[in-house]
């Protein structure tokens, strides 16, 4: 029989864990060695009698083995980024301010250490710019400014875990420590971790990218932390500030610290080269401010233009000889083994949008802040205060 063009199968992929060439499998079955490249190669589609003789000999359940391919729901969602017209894409999902968003995993954003699971794939629809209406679930309309809409056919029907995602949008390495750990405690609750630095990050929540920012910017004109910025960026919306912890930001160098290197004025005294964080990171905030207290031009350091982006990527670069000095973290820096000299402590607060604070996945993900599964892995990565984790700090 002529394959259904909707019938999709994984007969050669368990065939082959098994160790097994298309003729043992059709010894086994009771079939013929044609039977089974025809399936594997979708030209043949087997009777119910065939499938279930398949299925006793690879030890698997029919629906191991073949399933319709509308079975699998298909979303409308917004673009988190825009990406060439046409291009087929693996997307991560989730459900922010009643809309899906559709996460491109492309270059470094596919990537942690291992690459990143797709909850689906999107082809995009509408590349241009501008209003694009959506419908969410209830029927209702929402709009999105400046989205590119795409089309998601998931991977799997995984709808309540997506539901159940809780987006952050920051820089910190510990939120994925403490993503981990929520997930240990509320199995049924997922946490995507988009690496973003502060400004960046703020942005995204105001473009209902996500349901959280991580930001570690100081105002030296107030004295405040984060909390100027977001006035700044969400304009006429409201939201909190919950710290996440203090850390201690500096300069990283290389072990034994063999120029020498104690402030920002050592870094043009040495002839020191550095590698830099992009515009709006607070690293790359830190140390314009610095300089400019000491009246240093930025051109006079050597390597200020070198941009990396990311606090991972700057203590590589110190490591690898490719520059003697990078702003970041105290904890960063002791799990590379590295040099460093503290110059600020910094609160890293986590803004959250009040009309999120209600849903229920957000509600647990920060109940856990005092749990103490969270903190033992704070604590044991040094260089954080988190006496005051999980505390509002603001509301603007």
């Amino acid at each position: 029989m002529k394959q259904d063009s909707d019938l999709r199968n994984n007969l050669k992929s368990i065939r082959t864990r098994l160790g097994m060439s298309q003729q043992d499998l059709a010894n086994i079955a009771s079939v013929t060695r044609q039977t089974i490249s025809g399936v594997e190669s979708g030209q043949y589609a087997p009777s119910v009698a065939i499938t279930l003789r398949l299925a006793k000999a690879l030890g698997c359940q029919v629906e191991d083995l073949f399933w319709l391919d509308r079975d699998l729901p298909e979303i409308e969602a917004v673009l988190a980024k825009p990406v060439p017209n046409g291009q087929q894409l693996r997307v991560s999902m989730a459900r922010v301010g009643g809309q899906w968003i559709a996460y491109p995993l492309i270059g470094k954003d596919a990537f942690r250490q291992d690459m990143i699971p797709a909850d689906g794939e999107a082809v995009a629809v509408d590349g241009s710019l501008g209003i694009s209406k959506l419908m969410n679930p209830k029927g209702e309309g929402t709009s999105q400014i400046g989205t590119n809409k795409v089309r998601v056919r998931l991977l799997d029907d995984n709808l309540d875990t997506l539901h159940n995602t809780v987006v952050i949008a920051g820089c910190a390495p510990v939120i994925s420590l403490w993503a981990r750990a929520t997930e240990r405690w509320h199995p049924q609750l997922r946490v995507q971790y988009n690496f973003a630095n502060s400004m960046a990050a703020l942005h995204s929540l105001c473009r209902g990218e996500a349901h959280i920012a991580g930001m570690h910017l100081y105002d030296p004109e107030t004295g405040e932390y984060n909390t100027p910025f977001v006035r700044d960026v969400l304009v006429g919306r409201e939201a909190v500030l919950i710290t996440l912890g203090v850390w201690e930001e500096g300069l990283l160098l290389k072990s034994g610290n063999p120029m020498g290197i104690r402030t920002v004025t050592d870094l043009v005294a040495g002839g020191a080269t550095i590698v830099n964080r992009e515009i709006g990171s607070g690293s790359r905030m830190l140390l314009e401010q610095r300089l400019q207290k000491e009246q240093i031009p930025f051109d006079a350091v050597q390597g200020f233009d070198n941009v990396l982006k990311s606090h991972q990527d700057v203590a590589q670069a110190v490591v690898g000889g490719v520059a003697d000095a990078g702003m970041s973290t105290a904890s960063v820096a002791t799990a590379f083994g590295l040099g460093f000299i503290p110059l600020h402590q910094s609160r890293y607060d986590l803004v959250i949008l009040k009309e999120y604070l209600e849903e229920a996945p957000v509600q647990q993900l920060l109940s856990t802040l005092g749990h103490r599964m969270v903190h033992s892995q704070f604590e044991i990565l040094g260089g954080y205060d988190i006496s005051k984790i999980g505390e509002v700090v603001a509301t603007v």
